[in-house]
């Protein structure tokens, strides 16, 4: 079934261009913006549990964000299979840069897989969602 079958415009090249260059600049801006500058952890002295460097209003924050990205993408003709991966990769491309400045042990390697395969994981489900609710909406 093609995307004029079920009431989608075809989307010409360049708003796959600039829409994915586009979702790569703010999904690594929402990196930058919400989490990339704070790397203070806190110690609590009445427990000696640290914890940090992030505040749960960033990491809320900046999901907030790259949903609102992914989704206003999808909606302005962006393919899925341009703008979930480059969502993924920009993202994870940004984390990694400050993980990897900041950890002696390596481990910042596991980390980006992780963040990987769940940001992987998420703009799918995110872009099967908008896409099935779009394909609703034109019948």
């Amino acid at each position: 079934m093609t995307t004029q079958e079920v009431g989608l415009p075809r989307s010409p090249v360049w708003v796959q261009i600039a829409g994915g260059l586009t979702v790569a600049a703010l999904s690594a801006g929402s990196w930058w913006a919400w989490m990339g500058w704070d790397h203070v952890y806190r110690i609590d002295p009445r427990t000696d549990a640290v914890s940090g460097p992030y505040e749960a209003w960033q990491v809320v924050g900046c999901a907030v964000t790259l949903l609102v990205v992914l989704v206003a993408a999808l909606l302005l003709g962006v393919r899925w299979f341009v703008a979930s991966p480059v969502m993924t990769v920009a993202f994870t491309a940004a984390w990694t840069s400050t993980a990897a400045a900041a950890d002696d042990t390596g481990m910042y390697g596991v980390g980006a897989i992780a963040l990987l395969f769940g940001l992987t994981a998420g703009t799918t489900v995110v872009s099967i969602i908008v896409l099935a609710l779009r394909r609703l909406s034109a019948r």
